[in-house]
């Protein structure tokens, strides 16, 4: 029994990690089930506990392994602390998993429910654990349909990626109700094969629903820069000294030759390309103001990441600029407001600041004001720089702010090649399906394209190699607001309360018989 239970749930994880991005999603409708077939079976709250961390710990392990690459690489540790730094992870993240089997025990005992309610609470239980879970990373199996290009993601802007998510578990579920009805002699084929049929059917809702998207009435011209600078050029241009001569160098002379090919409305760098502090309009100092003096050499609006100030306590902020033709602010910057836990800030370091004292390489940013919408000459862009793209709440903020493209600047150079560039690539892709608005971003080391309205993905940047493309944005001028955008988020919300009621009042009225 023990092996029993051991095996299934490394199988839950197994399948779960080869069938997330950057693989093909082929068990994403039944990893569940293994681990679920044990809960089903266990007679403790210590079963069901250890099982679900087993399988979310082989998850994180295989999906998140990049975690011990950036460890080594940001944090410089040897890679036996690195290993024992990623196992650290793999045990702490996504504790919804085991945390949800056990409210689903404690929940059937007191309840005494039936199989069919036992069954069904899972997958409500599961995928509202998944919506209020803090995640550092912040996934979930929807994006594995944008991923695979399943017609389906085109419903995303009614339901979200979140909701697509929601429905793969429920997936799971209609196959845990076909082996339970199997076990009992009962008719098994109809729930199993009521998954492809209801799948195919979201398919062709997606196919004529993306079909039937408002034509764009206006384009832009982006010319996204990938200088691939290294993360130890970086550091050291960030702190002073000739290496920052070197680094904007680098940005200048490949935007020089970008725009020598085709002239461009905007030329975009990344995530803190610009290794200066810029606090003033007017870009005062010696790096500030050779960034100045070729901006207005070459016509061309230049938004690029950076750094500032936060006015109200001094602290250092990762910042977004659009800077006009004639080289000044367009409008004053955005400062990043969601920021990288153990990157950006210290969890608990303003209530407890010997905590920031004890590890003073983890940076100690300001947090910007929420999302922004910033004028870019005509045109609203809302503003997003790197993490923030992983939060649904976040571009539906700026999209209901009336931003008509979103630019994200990214820098990943501490994750490598391997898995988080195409993770947090098409997550952040997904943003534009939710709010039907064009995404342009631009990256220092990968991938750097822009996603359409539509969902469809321009030419990618290679990984890790210097490159730079000229890309025709179109947009709608006023974009109408997607079902997500309003109202998309109570629907399942709304759907896991008639299933609440339908588990516990049905129970209920069993009783009273």
């Amino acid at each position: 029994m023990f092996s029993k239970r051991v095996s299934l749930s490394i199988l839950t994880g197994l399948l779960l990690g080869t069938s997330y991005i950057p693989f093909p999603p082929w068990a994403l409708f039944f990893y569940l089930v293994p681990l679920w077939i044990v809960w089903f079976e266990e007679k403790s709250l210590r079963g069901i506990f250890w099982t679900g961390c087993l399988a979310q710990f082989v998850f994180n392990l295989i999906g998140f392994n990049w975690v011990g690459y950036t460890v080594h690489e940001f944090g410089h540790l040897p890679w036996p602390l690195a290993f024992a730094v990623l196992c650290l992870f793999c045990l702490a993240a996504n504790l919804f998993l085991p945390f949800t089997g056990l409210i689903w025990f404690v929940l059937c005992k007191k309840m005494s429910l039936d199989p069919i309610r036992k069954i069904w609470l899972l997958p409500v239980l599961v995928a509202i654990g998944e919506r209020v879970s803090p995640m550092i990373f912040d996934w979930n199996e929807g994006y594995c349909w944008l991923w695979w290009r399943f017609p389906a993601y085109h419903l995303a802007d009614i339901i979200g990626f979140l909701g697509l998510a929601s429905v793969s578990i429920a997936f799971n579920a209609m196959f845990l109700m076909a082996w339970w009805r199997r076990q009992n002699g009962q008719r098994w084929w109809p729930w199993a094969f009521a998954v492809p049929a209801i799948f195919a059917l979201m398919n062709l809702a997606g196919h004529f629903h993306g079909s039937n998207l408002a034509e764009p009435d206006a384009h832009l011209k982006f010319l996204l820069l990938q200088a691939n600078i290294g993360n130890q050029e970086k550091l050291m241009s960030e702190k002073g000294g000739a290496y920052r001569d070197v680094v904007i160098s680098r940005w200048v002379n490949l935007t020089y030759k970008g725009l020598q090919a085709a002239p461009a409305d905007f030329a975009v760098w990344p995530e803190t390309a610009f290794p200066e502090s810029i606090d003033d309009p007017t870009l005062s100092g010696m790096f500030p103001m050779k960034l100045k003096t070729f901006v207005a050499g070459s016509h061309t609006r230049l938004i690029t990441g950076g750094y500032s100030h936060l006015v109200e306590d001094g602290r250092y902020t990762n910042s977004f600029f659009i800077l006009g033709p004639d080289g000044n602010w367009a409008a004053p910057p955005y400062h990043k407001t969601v920021l990288l836990a153990f990157g950006e800030y210290f969890p608990l370091g303003d209530q407890f600041p010997w905590l920031k004292r004890m590890f003073p390489e983890v940076g100690d940013y300001g947090r910007g004001p929420g999302p922004t919408v910033l004028d870019g000459g005509g045109v609203k862009i809302g503003a997003q720089i790197c993490y923030e793209g992983l939060f649904d709440w976040f571009t539906r903020d700026l999209a209901n702010k009336g931003a008509e493209i979103i630019v994200n600047v990214t820098n990943d150079s501490w994750y490598g090649k391997w898995e988080q560039p195409y993770q947090h690539g098409w997550m952040t892709f997904a943003r534009a399906v939710e709010v039907r608005r064009p995404l342009v971003r631009s990256t220092n080391t990968g991938f750097s394209t822009v996603a359409l309205a539509s969902g469809e993905i321009m030419e990618l940047s290679p990984l890790h190699e210097e490159w730079f493309h000229l890309y025709d944005v179109p947009y709608n001028t006023k974009p109408a607001a997607t079902i997500f955008m309003s109202w998309g988020y109570w629907i399942f919300r709304i759907l896991f309360f008639i299933a609440l009621l339908w588990i516990f009042l049905g129970t209920r009225s069993k009783r009273q018989q």
